[in-house]
């Protein structure tokens, strides 16, 4: 497909005047509708809106691409504008746009937009071309620019192929490789690619760029372009396996510095200046450069381990909710068995819970993963097991163990990765005849066995947590009810399954257990802190779109199923992601909650089931209130105080 099968000439303005950027978006979404390419003009420019609030769509020399894939859309198009005077758009250069194309795509729609984006960010990077679009006086002349433009990038793009495969077969490969890659996967990621390999030929020799966009792959590099390569560029902002880069040099930078300054990066692959890849088949972690921030690198660590963790927190958890709705109505007063009492409910509880019980292993394993490759991945997801278990020294001997929650998985995640990085570097001074057992027998046999050891060791520090709150639960009574609920509300969002939680609850269950209506305020105060973290997350995403990314927003609805059915673990992802904003935020919406709860004497006889039990509780309307107000306190405080998203 052709940009210009996409751009119709009532799709164009030249020479607008907009007083600032809000007044060209209205304007390119006006010229957008009257191609009929959307069908709903408002939803269509808040989409647009809640693209630029994640980070802004400029690009620099004064160009513009706004875009949004939803709903609104009927059908692929794009809308393109020149603006002499310029507008301020916050682009990475300061300079203001005044050359802008707006971008829409139908949700659902495959990768049209992608390839078609691709092409336009590519040919924008000529500034002759730009120019020219500046110049045209008239909506046809704009549509003969790009015209002429895309053939001679045709014809460009099969001569490199051709000049390519003639290089090859001469013996003639690419000096320097790169990859480039940005978390939409769209603008960024072309630009820099064509940035680098422009400025590369402007400098007498070849560079081949592979772009890794929403789209695939493109222009994979090859195994022989690798081996004769002097070195390798990676412009990411999202992580990428360098596995195959062993033995040469690797420079990784964000993506930006590949659209702004091709030149330098290019420069420290040819002064020999970027750290060498280390190991065969491993040490995705090796080569980080001086771009790569300390904590930009650890957020992509655990951004790695959250999203190949959220399928199995959104899958099981979802499995879970259905069994207490079917208790809910077959069997409400089942009491500790509430859940699996009925056939039907056993058997989702039994899938959805084992399901659930890889969420942490998966967390600890795809986090060591992205610090140290496959060999990581072994080695974390044992180590997220025993902190699961709660594993140490004393059990053996038959002590108590008691599981770490998200928290201890956390740990093992980095403490794995972090090892078997170590371990790589001590195997480097084995014979080369020991080469190819590394990764299938050393990195596993003693990566395991060291993430035994420190599991086993620490482990005790979240037992000693749990003993800790359990006491001081304990030691408070339930002469004050109020600050009680409070107190385990609270308690119930701190770690979300760690071992504040589970104090919480057992201190909830034994208070039940005791058959008092103390006891059951207390349990119902426990239950609705619970309730409270997924909830807050739910209604952030929902009412505050700026504050959190697509796939953010997308998992968040799940949350209101998750948060109802008294499932804290729905939060864990997002808490994981910003624990410094989230975790603060549910804490005191929970206490809000719990406090409120107990102060109005809700009581619950169960121990289970979220807002599916609402018929056995006492006092229904004020426990919904009580949940309403504690997740909308906490909704509010985190939305506010957390930052705008920038992918």
């Amino acid at each position: 497909m052709k940009i210009t099968d996409l751009l119709k000439v009532e799709g164009i303005k030249v020479g607008a005047t907009a007083a600032n950027q809000m007044d060209a978006i209205d304007q390119l979404v006006a010229l957008q509708d009257a191609s009929g390419n959307i069908k709903d003009p408002a939803a269509y420019k808040q989409g647009i809106l809640a693209r630029e609030a994640e980070f802004s769509t400029a690009v620099g020399d004064g160009i513009a691409i706004p875009h949004a894939k939803v709903a609104a859309v009927k059908k692929p198009g794009l809308a393109a504008m020149t603006v002499p005077g310029g507008v301020d758009w916050n682009a990475p250069d300061g300079a203001p746009a005044d050359l802008m194309f707006m971008i829409a795509a139908p949700d659902g729609e495959a990768n049209t937009h992608l390839e078609m984006l691709a092409n336009l960010s590519a040919m924008l990077m000529h500034a002759d071309f730009a120019n020219a679009l500046r110049a045209a006086k008239t909506p046809e002349a704009f549509l003969k620019v790009i015209d002429d433009a895309e053939a001679a990038r045709e014809q460009e793009q099969a001569s490199k192929a051709a000049a390519a495969a003639k290089a090859a077969d001469a013996g003639n490969w690419p000096k320097i490789l790169a990859i480039t890659a940005c978390p939409t996967g769209i603008a960024h990621t072309y630009m820099a690619a064509e940035n680098l390999e422009k400025k590369a030929a402007e400098m007498g020799f070849t560079l081949k760029a592979e772009t890794q966009g929403s789209a695939g792959a493109k222009n994979i590099l090859t195994a022989e372009e690798i081996a004769h390569a002097e070195g390798i560029i990676i412009a990411a902002d999202k992580n990428v396996d360098r596995a195959r880069f062993a033995g040469k040099q690797v420079y990784s930078t964000n993506v930006s510095a590949g659209i702004n300054d091709p030149e330098r990066l290019i420069n420290i692959i040819l002064n020999h200046e970027a750290p060498v890849q280390e190991g065969t088949a491993a040490g995705a972690g090796a080569a980080v450069a001086e771009d790569d921030s300390l904590g930009h690198t650890i957020y992509k660590h655990l951004m790695n381990g959250v999203s190949h963790m959220l399928p199995f927190v959104v899958g099981g958890g979802i499995l879970i909710a259905i069994a207490f709705l079917i208790d809910g109505i077959l069997a409400p007063n089942s009491g500790g068995d509430f859940g699996s009492a009925t056939p039907l409910a056993h058997f989702f509880k039994q899938v959805g819970g084992d399901a659930f019980g890889f969420m942490l292993p998966i967390l600890a394993g795809y986090i060591a993963m992205s610090i140290a490759d496959r060999p990581g991945l072994a080695v974390g997801f044992v180590g997220g097991t025993l902190a699961n278990a709660g594993y140490n020294w004393s059990w053996l001997f038959g002590g108590n163990a008691v599981g770490g929650g998200f928290l201890g998985a956390l740990f093992a995640g980095f403490a794995a990765g972090y090892f078997v990085q170590w371990l790589e570097k001590i195997c480097d001074n084995l014979p080369d005849a020991l080469e190819g057992i590394k990764p299938v027998l050393l990195y596993p046999l003693f990566g395991i066995l060291g993430i035994g050891v420190i599991m086993f060791t620490v482990n005790p520090l979240f037992a000693g947590i749990n003993t800790a709150m359990t006491n001081f639960l304990n030691g408070l009574g339930t002469s004050n009810l109020v600050l009680l609920g409070a107190i385990v509300g609270g308690m119930m969002s701190i770690d979300m399954g760690g071992p504040f939680n589970k104090a919480a609850y057992v201190f909830g269950t034994a208070m039940l257990a005791e058959g008092t209506e103390a006891g059951q305020i207390i349990m119902a105060s426990v239950m609705v802190g619970g309730m409270v973290p997924p909830l807050v997350i739910a209604l952030s995403t929902t009412f505050f779109k700026n504050k959190w990314t697509e796939d953010d927003k997308k998992a968040g609805l799940v949350n209101y199923i998750m948060g109802l059915s008294f499932i804290s673990e729905g939060a864990i992802p997002f808490a994981a992601a910003d624990p410094v904003h989230v975790i603060p935020s549910c804490i005191i919406g929970s206490a809000v909650a719990g406090a409120l709860s107990a102060m109005f004497g809700c009581t619950s006889p169960a121990p289970h089931g979220g807002f599916w039990v609402i018929p056995i509780i006492g006092n229904p309307v004020m426990y919904a209130v009580a949940l309403l107000v504690g997740s909308a306190i906490g909704c509010v405080i985190l939305s506010f105080w957390k930052k705008p998203v920038e992918e």
